[in-house]
């Protein structure tokens, strides 16, 4: 082999990247001092994009296609004219790939809840959770804003913030949407479009365009769940007596249950009553005397009459007839002390009512010696 040969071989160099890990976004080509041979040849697959680095400055950036790295397609590139390099650049120079392609399934979610005000509860706490996908729309930006110098970047490093920025805005969305809580399970699409709207721009900021996003779910806290099962619960029973009314049949229809047993019992218990009776499960036992029906229960007795007393401007009582008479016999009730009972129009000597029967029984003064 010739020193030309050996030349020639020396000035050839390949740069390509395939990765099958799903997960890294930016892998820089790796060579011995960062030296890119002039002349190399650059693949750059579909769903990749390839950024030359030279000098510590973004030099160019390469969509998919076989290029060569020359000086007629890369003027930065200061081509080779002397001998004494070895047919090697004297400059630094590197190569970054970057996958375009899509990073689906990434997850977001609200750690804390949202607060809201619904039309219908009043003050409301919201949890939200979906996915997204993401891609790099822009590699220059990308490469300046997040990546920097880091050979292998991977989607984990960037998807924190993102779901930092998705929640922000989506915690806006809907506290400022006025959908009803109820209504918002139909609307979920409607509420993906507007917060991809919203996070678009500050997105675009890293160089990264969001081209799916879904909000999985929205959900009230367990408590206010449990409650709205409840009241739905209710419209589905409809008329709760008949709701009542049919459970405890089911329940008694259950064999072995208690309250099938307590059924049982008290079927049997009227039926010995009913037998008793001359009366059969199903209707009167033939040859039986007929039952007597029970007699009616006596009438309540009367209320006793009750008196008061004036004396001295006050008013004593009540009195009940026995200490009347009692009050009779020992003079401290006069004929014409003043009485009244209910129903009376007014006060009125004793005398003058049925409380004369009482004095009937008192002899009169003894006559004088």
């Amino acid at each position: 082999m010739g020193i030309l040969d050996f030349l020639s071989g020396q000035f050839i160099d390949v740069i390509a990247w395939t990765d099958d890990t799903r997960d890294t976004m930016v892998w820089r080509f790796e060579r011995a001092g960062h030296e890119i041979k002039y002349g190399a040849k650059l693949t750059v697959r579909e769903g990749q994009t390839a950024v030359f680095i030279h000098e510590g400055q973004l030099a160019d950036v390469f969509g998919p296609g076989l290029y060569q790295l020359e000086t007629n397609n890369m003027p930065i590139m200061t081509s080779l004219q002397h001998w004494d390099h070895g047919f090697k650049s004297p400059f630094k120079s590197e190569i970054y790939f970057l996958n375009t392609t899509r990073f689906n399934d990434q997850k977001w979610g609200t750690k804390n809840p949202i607060m809201c005000r619904d039309p219908e509860f009043g003050p409301v706490r919201l949890r939200a959770f979906g996915t997204y996908s993401m891609r790099i729309g822009d590699p220059a930006v990308f490469m300046r804003e997040i990546v920097g110098t880091d050979g292998e970047f991977t989607s984990d490093e960037i998807s924190l913030q993102i779901r930092n920025v998705i929640v922000q805005e989506a915690s806006q969305v809907l506290a400022k949407c006025g959908i009803p809580v109820l209504d918002m399970a139909a609307n979920t699409a409607d509420l993906g479009k507007l917060i991809a709207t919203a996070i678009a721009p500050k997105i675009a900021e890293y160089g990264l365009v969001i081209p799916e996003f879904y909000i999985e779910n929205i959900s009230l806290p367990e408590e206010v769940e449990k409650v709205m099962d409840k009241r739905t619960s209710m419209g589905v029973a409809g008329d709760l007596t008949k709701y009542m009314q049919f459970n405890a049949a089911e329940g008694m229809a259950q064999p072995g249950s208690a309250a099938g047993a307590m059924l049982g019992l008290g079927m049997a218990a009227g039926m010995g009553a009913n037998m008793a009776q001359g009366v059969g499960p199903w209707g009167a036992v033939p040859g039986a005397a007929p039952a007597a029906a029970p007699p009616a229960p006596p009438p309540a007795p009367p209320a006793a009459k009750v008196w008061h007393i004036a004396e001295n401007g006050a008013t004593k009582g009540p009195f009940g007839a026995a200490e009347l008479a009692a009050m009779v016999s020992a003079g401290t009730l006069t004929r014409g002390s003043q009485v009244w009972t209910a129903g009376q129009d007014g006060w009125k000597a004793a005398d003058q009512t049925e409380l004369a029967a009482l004095f009937a029984q008192v002899p009169p003064p003894p006559p004088a010696g």
